[in-house]
């Protein structure tokens, strides 16, 4: 039996040396199963891609794959499923705060019959701030999207191919790939570490990434943002049949005078941005439909090498 090990890579130039070395030494040169690694270049433009041609040139077991610029750690991750051999593939990051030993974990409860094996996080040696937006969207995501989301959440995770072949052949673009491997309902075994402090290189998963993150959950997998536009629509509607009554009243009992333009103009002033908050939210849908009608593909490589053979094309 062979596993994959997919690493997507990005600005970890710092890292990839002491991450090969880390696997190869305390999991890989022990094992019985026959393994490679696929690494993909999610377009960093420092010196990644060229210790990639490192190990490749070192190890004939290490394929390396490079995109031809950054289109995201998801799309990354399904260019190394698409191209991996494995009978069953673990997805590992790049910057050496998981356990290398997750690996032969996962693969044992894959060998007991689990399709998908999660590596579950129980603790953190992080920041309070990146803590707090993590608990915070997987609450988020279990109550709204996918309720069978762990607590503390994954990165790290095994699959068999047969998941692996959906994966790769499912049409979604502006999607969560974890959430596609929940939704996906095949069976599923956890394992549990504590997430390490990260000592080497700083994190590239900026703001703005988690909120297209939190997004593109959300109008994945979850009627939440329709529900805020219904519950919005019907709020208003209430508030506007109030507020005729209320106006009508004293418009009859003459109470109506000029003093009544600011509250006029702040009631307008929000209706504006209730129905902008509406039009945005519907205007996702309408980018993700639209965004899915050109086909595009979810990546594209730009070069490759395959093993001490090198097999690149520009």
């Amino acid at each position: 039996m062979k596993i994959s090990i997919i690493i997507p890579v990005y600005y970890n130039q710092d890292n990839l040396l002491s991450l090969y070395q880390n696997m190869y030494e305390r999991v890989l040169n022990h094992t019985e199963y026959d393994w490679e690694i696929v690494m993909v270049n999610d377009g960093s433009r420092d010196n990644s891609f060229a210790i990639m041609k490192q190990l490749a040139e070192r190890d004939k077991r290490v394929k390396i794959y490079s995109l031809s610029r950054n289109f995201g750690s998801h799309a990354a991750i399904l260019c190394g499923l698409a191209q991996c051999t494995g009978d069953c593939a673990v997805v590992k990051a790049a910057d050496l705060q998981e356990p290398t030993e997750l690996i032969l974990e996962m693969a044992e409860q894959w060998r007991k019959g689990k399709n998908v094996v999660l590596a579950v996080r129980k603790d953190r040696q992080e920041g309070k701030g990146q803590t707090l937006f993590a608990n915070l969207y997987y609450w988020l995501v279990r109550k709204t999207a996918l309720p069978q989301m762990p607590r503390g959440g994954f990165d790290v995770y095994l699959l068999d191919r047969k998941v692996i072949q959906v994966l790769t052949q499912l049409d979604e673009k502006n999607s969560a790939l974890t959430g596609q491997i929940l939704w996906s309902g095949f069976k599923t075994g956890q394992v549990y570490y504590t997430r390490l402090a990260r000592e080497i290189g700083s994190s590239k998963w900026t703001l703005k990434k988690k909120l297209r993150l939190v997004a593109d959950t959300l109008f994945s997998f979850s009627t939440l943002p329709i529900a805020i536009v219904s519950g919005i629509g019907t709020f208003s509607c209430i508030g506007a049949v109030i507020w005729a009554i209320v106006v009508l009243t004293c418009k009859l009992a003459g109470a109506i005078d000029v003093s009544g333009w600011t509250t006029l103009f702040m009631f307008n002033l929000f209706s504006f941005g209730i129905i902008m908050l509406t039009l945005g939210i519907l205007g996702g849908y309408l980018w993700r439909a639209f965004d899915a009608s050109r086909n595009r593909p979810p990546y594209i490589i730009e070069e490759s090498m395959k093993g001490a053979e090198d097999d690149s094309s520009t």
